[in-house]
């Protein structure tokens, strides 16, 4: 199996009531769960194939509690990527290559789709922004915390970034829609953390 990793900032965005109770296995608060989820590569590599500059997204809907699987899910990786790049984006984000991501894999049922996608992901410090081409957009900002800081969870046992604090966020212009799974969530969950996958 190819060497790879990559390492950057993710976001997403639910319709969860805030703090999405699903990263402590716990039901969804309107019965599902329907999530978008961005990463942004600052550096990777898988083999001697650069990953810089890069994005994927996520778009998935779990039934009801995540733990028990069931999950729908349809992967955008992007459209700047070349050949190899865009081989690599599809193994490191479905699964297939390994890492973290390979170990959320059983609880998907089904994939709806994967295809490459216009990814802008924007934003720095406590404000993000994701669009995807033909599917929406989620916009992000952090909750204050104490002391005008962030709120943060850590050591959730559903992570998307493990090892990272994720920063509890709400989204502000929330609206997307593929594959028959739609969601307008201003308001609702939303949360941004470093990532780091390797394999």
């Amino acid at each position: 199996m190819t060497d790879w990793n990559v390492q950057g900032t993710y976001m997403e965005a639910c319709n969860c009531e805030a703090v999405c109770p699903c990263i402590f296995f716990s039901p969804p608060t309107e019965g599902d769960c329907t999530v978008l989820i961005g990463w942004r590569i600052d550096k990777g590599s898988y083999g001697d194939v650069s990953l810089d500059g890069l994005n994927a997204a996520l778009l998935a809907y779990a039934p009801g509690n995540m733990k028990d699987g069931g999950w729908k899910v349809a992967l955008y990786t992007d459209d700047r990527a070349d050949e190899k790049q865009a081989e690599a984006l599809g193994a490191i984000f479905s699964g297939q290559a390994g890492g973290h991501l390979a170990a959320l894999a059983p609880m998907i049922a089904e994939v709806l789709g994967a295809r490459p996608a216009l990814i802008d992901f924007d934003g720095s410090d406590k404000s993000f922004s994701l669009a995807v081409e033909g599917v929406g957009r989620a916009e992000i900002e952090a909750i204050s915390g104490q002391g005008g800081g962030t709120a943060q969870v850590s050591g959730h046992p559903l992570a998307i970034s493990p090892g990272e604090p994720a920063v509890v966020a709400r989204g502000t212009n929330v609206a997307f829609s593929d594959h028959g799974l739609s969601c307008e969530a201003d308001g609702r969950t939303a949360m941004f953390a470093p990532f780091r996958y390797a394999a």
